[in-house]
């Protein structure tokens, strides 16, 4: 098979492209821009292209596939000629459902918690040994790729995106997959530049939860009023199976979970994470996997990359990294690490970086998101809102939606400075962001 990449610089583009390459696929690509780590990894398996910029040349008759990036525009040239010669075009899910079709197909979908379930999901599988095909947002410990493609397996995995598929077909991503196992890990409003309106976003995980067929599974967490309400609205035809955290403890720092097996120590911590946990438990169940074993594995999962990711810590204080943008993450990850270490204060640094976040409208939802810090910081980038053609930010407009008593920063330098010179002795620091700091490296800082 020859397939050809439009865009092929994107983070899952790029991983894509190395899978389907070990799978022994010609495989080639363009991108107007490559960035790290995407450009080395390509390079290391011989698919960087030679120039940077599109190709009409490139794309040519003998291509069976045209794999179109969700940042690919409609006017793309090499897109236009693909459609002017007739070659089959598909977007990475498109794709991704064309090469696992016949296989069991397992999609993590909600509003937060998707890469981690996945991933858990994920651990368990290799643990025992077992041949799956995957695609998962974040790099994994054990995983050269975000994304598993073969011959030998039976049951796919993915972390299924709500977010759209391509400038082609403007589809969610998870509805593309066509999931016979589907996991809802909860609802809370995000995107807002692509659902304008929290009722049209809803609607979306309606969609999902009705395409689950009636020989599926729906795996849908407890405590979500608007998931019960598609519920009961929908009466979705594939049987439905509720979870919920399991009873845990912390001592000295570190959390247990009773189960059946008795009290199991984990790595990682935090309430939704161990939501997250039984939902990869039950998904793990109609792949064969029993619960004895899915504890013995599950008891060696150390999270994810940029999700409660420890960068550092000594006996007495301990830095944390996370992903965490929209409200409900950002609401639970602080939540988290206080309970997690009740005993210790807590400076909880967040970067509104994403199209939402950086919303004037959308700023009221992150109420009370922080209140759990003893010290609560929001940065913004002007830069990034300029670049984003948005209305820019004021300090009074973030602490009229954060709260009185929120520090604003809008330099990062300043930010770093102010950091370094506090006291850290039995505090802890939460830095949360779907972006960078204004490329801040933050192991060394």
């Amino acid at each position: 098979m020859k397939v050809h990449f439009i865009s092929i610089g994107g983070a899952v583009m790029h991983n894509m492209a190395i899978a389907l390459k070990n799978k022994g696929y010609l495989v080639t690509g363009t991108d107007d821009e490559i960035f790290e780590p995407a450009k080395s990894r390509l390079a290391a398996h011989g698919l960087l292209p030679q120039t940077i910029g599109w190709n009409v040349n490139m794309i040519t008759s003998d291509l069976d596939a045209i794999i179109l990036g969700m940042h690919a525009r409609r006017d793309n040239p090499e897109l236009m000629k693909a459609q002017e010669m007739g070659l089959k075009i598909y977007s990475f899910p498109e794709y991704m459902y064309e090469q696992t079709k016949t296989k069991k197909r397992v999609v993590v979908g909600g509003s937060h918690g998707k890469t981690t379930t996945t991933a858990m999901i994920l651990h368990v599988l290799k643990f025992y040994n077992r041949k799956f095909d995957y695609l998962v947002g974040s790099q994994l410990e054990g995983f050269d790729t975000m994304v598993g493609l073969s011959d030998e397996s039976d049951i796919a995995v993915f972390e299924g995106d709500e977010y759209l598929t391509s400038a082609l077909d403007l589809r969610p991503k998870f509805h593309v997959y066509h999931a016979e196992v589907g996991i809802v890990t909860g609802i809370a409003w995000d995107h807002i530049n692509v659902f304008p309106t929290f009722e049209g976003y809803v609607e979306q995980f309606a969609i999902f939860m009705r395409q689950i067929p009636a020989s599926g599974k729906l795996i849908c967490f407890d405590e979500d009023e608007h998931i019960h309400a598609i519920a009961a609205k929908e009466k979705p035809s594939a049987a439905l199976i509720w979870y919920n955290a399991p009873e845990w403890k912390i001592t000295n720092g570190l959390t247990s979970i009773k189960t059946s097996e008795g009290w199991i120590e984990l790595n990682v911590f935090g309430k939704h994470n161990l939501q997250n946990m039984q939902a990869a438990r039950l998904a793990l169940n109609e792949l064969g996997v029993t619960d004895a074993a899915f504890y013995k594995a599950i008891a060696s999962f150390k999270g994810t990359a940029r999700r409660l990711e420890l960068l550092a810590k000594n006996e007495h204080s301990v830095v944390y990294r996370d992903f965490a943008h929209s409200p409900s993450k950002v609401t639970a990850t602080v939540d988290a690490v206080k309970q997690q270490f009740s005993e210790r204060k807590l400076v909880a640094v967040f970067e509104l970086h994403t199209f939402s976040s950086l919303n004037k409208k959308f700023l009221s939802e992150y109420k009370g998101a922080l209140d759990k810090a003893d010290v609560r910081i929001v940065y913004f980038n002007p830069h990034t809102i300029e670049m984003k053609k948005m209305e820019m930010l004021t300090e009074k407009d973030i602490t009229a939606n954060f709260g009185e008593g929120v520090l604003v920063y809008s330099k990062s330098a300043l930010l770093k400075s102010d950091l370094q010179k506090m006291n850290w002795n039995a505090q802890n620091l939460l830095l949360m962001s779907s972006g960078n700091f204004d490329n801040t490296d933050l192991n060394v800082l």
